[in-house]
């Protein structure tokens, strides 16, 4: 083959090549792009609700602002009864200070959940929530919570977290009762060197 059509055919190769790597970096830039509300749409089908950064600010301005808006939008003419359970998966004691509570679409409300530590040995932990109904994930609004979050508890440590929400006016008529379920679970290899040191200390005695 001469040279001149040789040079022609790899640029022709070139070009093509080149308009492949730009089609595949597009589509990667757009699926990049495009994670962000599809793990959103995925959380909220599954009921299970990531709290953003600014949603974590709950002394900020924001979550001021959307308790303020709530608390403007109560629909007094329908009572909704939250019902809170708690899963602990391992030797600890996790439970809702109260077992259920009734509330207003849009009216704030705070529940305190109860843990304690009944290992000899400094533990992470972390909790995810879940709903019941599923469909009521997307109308029921945490402006404080703890899930998400990563705990490390010494030995017979207690903590107490507040859960503040309201439920968004609106919720489905059809939706009378919405269950709020914690799954408390310990984070493996999170504290590393630390059980060999502590399992011959004796826990804490319970604070009142």
């Amino acid at each position: 083959m001469a040279l001149p059509p040789l040079l022609s055919a790899l640029h022709r190769d070139n070009r093509r090549m080149l308009g492949k790597l730009a089609v595949i970096a597009g589509a990667m830039f757009g699926f990049g792009y495009a994670l962000v509300p599809m793990y959103k749409h995925i959380c909220e089908a599954l009921g299970i609700n990531v709290l953003s950064v600014n949603e974590r600010v709950t002394s900020a301005g924001l979550a001021g602002s959307a308790a303020r808006q709530a608390n403007t939008q109560v629909d007094t003419s329908r009572t909704i009864t939250v019902e809170f359970d708690a899963n602990a998966r391992g030797p600890w004691d996790f439970k809702p200070a109260v077992h259920s509570v009734q509330v207003h679409p849009g009216e704030l409300a705070t529940v305190m959940y109860e843990f304690r530590n009944k290992q000899t040995r400094t533990m992470a932990a972390q909790a995810i929530p879940s709903y019941a109904p599923m469909r009521a994930s997307a109308h029921f609004n945490k402006l404080e919570c703890f899930c998400f979050n990563e705990y490390t508890l010494a030995p017979g440590e207690q903590k107490s977290w507040p859960v503040v929400f309201y439920v968004d006016p609106k919720l489905p008529k059809d939706v009378t009762t919405i269950t709020l379920s914690y799954t408390f679970f310990e984070v493996a290899g999170k504290v590393v060197g630390q059980g060999a040191a502590e399992a011959g200390k004796p826990a804490p005695e319970k604070r009142s």
